[in-house]
Order: C-alpha cells, then structure tokens, then sequence
C-alpha cells in the first residue's frame, strides 16, 4: 500500500513539469530520439530514488538535478557505445528536402557545446532556452546566484570562442566590442 502512494505521488509531482522535462531534455541533447532516451533514463532514475527526496516542494529542482546526471552520465560514455548503426531508417532521417541549414545550425551549437562541460550545458539550456531564472539555477546546483551568473557567462564566452575559432577568427574583441555585450545562445 505505502509502494502506491508513492508511485502515485511521484506521478502527482511530475505531471506539471513532464512536458518541460521532456523538452529540457531533447534541448540539452540536441534531438528528439536523443532527448526522449535521456528523458526516460532519467525517469527511471529518478522513480527508483525518489524515496530520497524528503522535501516535495524541492522536487522539480531534484528532479532536473536527476536529469543532469544522467545527461553527465551518458557524455562520460566512451564514443563507440554512442555510435548509431547506419541503418536505411537512420539514412532516411538524414535525407530531408533541404537539410543544409538544420545540419549546419545543429553543427553549430554542437560545436558551441562541446565547448563547455556537460553541467554548463544544462545551465545554458535551462536559462536560455527554458527560461529559468538565475535564482531558480542556484537552488538547483547549491551556489550562490552570482555563482551561477558568472559561470553562465564564461560558458557563453568559451562557446562563442569556440565558434570564432572555428571561423578562423582569433576570438578576441577589444574592450569597447565587449561592453555591453549581452550573449544569448539561440534554439535551433
């Protein structure tokens, strides 16, 4: 009996964040099928812990905590336990009418995101493109919100560095470039 308020509670909570999980997911992944593994990773995950969390009011930080492990997990994989089979399904996912720009944003950001480690990643993907506050973030992680702000913005430098580098430019602005500056990363 107690095994069923639990699970029925674990479901009560998750039901208001499900479809921002999911989609925080498939962000910080940077595809669908990508993100709906990790998503249901996570899920299990966190099902299987959830008699740990003695707080309910701290469970959608708990929760994306659950998430961002899982996502630091799976990037510490060797990259041959990554690897897709070239099947005739994954073929025809990459033959799309006009798949220049999607390819070639995805690059982009990929390459901005190799940039910066996993717990950066989340950070921008959850502020940036989920819109969480900076307040929010410092729950989330136990640092202070001027913490969090700063290393937000020396992730967005070394993404943006990154990209520049890429370029063949050499990264490096003048002070008077840089004031004023707001870096934002875009949803592709």
């Amino acid at each position: 009996m107690r095994m069923e308020r639990e699970r029925d509670r674990f479901w009560r909570l998750l039901e208001p964040e499900y479809a921002r999980a999911m989609m925080f997911c498939r962000k910080l992944i940077g595809d669908r099928d990508g993100g709906d593994d990790l998503y249901q990773d996570a899920l299990v995950t966190a099902y299987t812990k959830f008699s740990d969390l003695r707080n309910p009011e701290a469970f959608r930080p708990w929760l994306y905590q659950v998430m961002i492990s899982t996502f630091k997990s799976q990037i510490r994989r060797p990259w041959w336990k990554r690897r897709v089979a070239m099947t005739s399904e994954v073929e025809a996912l990459l033959v799309t009418p006009d798949p220049a720009d999607i390819l070639t944003a995805r690059r982009t950001l990929n390459l901005a995101f190799q940039a910066v480690a996993a717990e950066d990643q989340a950070l921008i993907v959850l502020h940036d493109l989920e819109g969480w506050p900076a307040r929010e973030l410092a729950e989330l992680t136990g640092k202070s919100e001027s913490a969090v702000k700063t290393r937000m913005h020396r992730a967005r430098r070394k993404m943006k560095e990154a990209l520049l580098g890429r370029k063949g430019s050499s990264g490096r602005q003048s002070k008077n470039e840089n004031e004023g500056e707001t870096e934002q990363c875009v949803a592709v």
